[in-house]
C-alpha cells in the first residue's frame, strides 16, 4: 500500500517536470517567434501538442516513481497542474476557465492518466503473483 507523503512526492515530481518542460518549450517558441518569421497563430497546434505531451510525460513519471495506482497518480499530477494553471489566470488575471480551457484540461487529465499507467508498467518494481 502506498502512503501519502510517497504519493504526495510521486506526483510533485510529475508536476515540476510537467512545469520544467513548458517552461523549456516556451523558451524555444519564443525564441522562434522573435527570431524568425513564424506568427503565434502559426505555431497554436504545436503549442497544444507540446502540453499535451508535456503533461503525458508527467504523468508518466509520477506512475514511474509511485509504481502502483498510476491512474491515481497521472490524474492527481493533472489536477494539480490545473489547480496552478486556474489559480494563476484566477488571481492573476481575473477570469476563469473558458469552454475551450475546460475541454483542454479534460484532454490533460486523460493523458497524464495514462501517462501513469505506462509509468507504473515501465517501473523497475515487478511483483511475481503465486
Amino acid at each position: 500500500m502506498m502512503g501519502i507523503k510517497h504519493m504526495a512526492s510521486s506526483m510533485g515530481r510529475g508536476l515540476i517536470a510537467v512545469l520544467l518542460m513548458i517552461m523549456l518549450c516556451s523558451l524555444v517558441l519564443s525564441l522562434l517567434l522573435r527570431f524568425t518569421g513564424l506568427t503565434e497563430a502559426s505555431l497554436k497546434w504545436v503549442t497544444v501538442g507540446l502540453s499535451f505531451l508535456s503533461l503525458f510525460i508527467g504523468g508518466l513519471i509520477s506512475g514511474k516513481k509511485g509504481q502502483s495506482k498510476g491512474w491515481l497518480l497521472g490524474g492527481g499530477t493533472s489536477l494539480l497542474f490545473s489547480f496552478l494553471v486556474f489559480l494563476i489566470q484566477y488571481l492573476g488575471y481575473q477570469s476563469t476557465f473558458n469552454s475551450s480551457q475546460y475541454m483542454y484540461h479534460a484532454l490533460f487529465l486523460l493523458l497524464a492518466i495514462i501517462g501513469g499507467i505506462m509509468g507504473v508498467n515501465f517501473s523497475s518494481h515487478k511483483q511475481t503473483y503465486k
